[in-house]
């Protein structure tokens, strides 16, 4: 393939969002449970199907890999 027949980055992770968001409305349909981060509070939840929402765990680390790195060298 030629490089003028690739797709651009901003695609690719445009149908990779579209895909995760299809499918998280295809579990909500069917009535399976969602797992769902939220970034402020760092929360790891469980919603249902009846829109209760169950925490399932914290983050433990803060910082990136590279950072946890450094401290240790």
């Amino acid at each position: 393939m030629k490089r003028e027949d690739y797709i651009s980055d901003e695609a690719v992770i445009k149908r990779a969002n579209e895909a995760v968001r299809i499918e998280l409305e295809k579990n909500r349909a069917l009535g399976i449970p969602v797992v769902v981060y939220d970034r402020e509070s760092q929360v790891i939840y469980r919603e249902n199907d009846d829109g209760t929402r169950t925490e399932v765990g914290k983050r433990i680390r803060k910082e990136r890999y590279s950072e946890r790195i450094s401290k240790k060298a």
